[in-house]
């Protein structure tokens, strides 16, 4: 079966990958209106989390991706596996915690970012040893780096 909020969502995320940063904002914004703040877990994380990244104001990408951190505490397994059955939810937290120390950077928070970043690192071992882990584990690297 298709998860309509899920194919809308990869539409959006396909705008912004696109370039439509504005497009994207507009169409995750009528998703969340649709969806709202105790909607689905799996559709609040998703959206929240992509949402996060078309924000250019750095506090508003923080209440998306506190928004994405609580959805995935309320999400289960199961429900993350009816979408597709290699998800669990632990391996998600690795790039929820590394979105928000870097938005603690980028506000100057660093002790937040700090504890943020320490929070993916000791998560890093839900991921797998595919190209994604790569990714994060490299961004958790670069996020050290920039905050020394």
């Amino acid at each position: 079966m298709t998860d309509d909020v899920m194919v809308a969502i990869d539409a959006g995320l396909r705008q912004h990958i696109g370039g439509d940063r504005a497009g994207a904002y507009a169409t995750f914004t009528e998703l969340w209106a649709s969806i709202g703040p105790d909607g689905d877990p799996l559709h609040r994380v998703a959206l929240a989390h992509h949402m996060a990244d078309v924000c250019d104001d750095p506090a508003e990408e923080l209440e998306w991706d506190l928004r994405a951190l609580a959805a995935a505490d309320s999400l289960t397994d199961s429900r993350a596996q009816e979408y597709h059955s290699s998800l669990a939810v632990r391996g998600f937290y690795p790039s929820l915690h590394l979105n928000l120390g870097e938005d603690y950077r980028k506000l100057g928070d660093l002790a937040a970012a700090r504890e943020q970043l320490e929070l993916a690192r000791a998560r890093l071992d839900a991921l797998g040893d595919d190209d994604y882990a790569a990714g994060i584990r490299s961004a958790v690297d670069g996020l050290a780096e920039r905050l020394g």
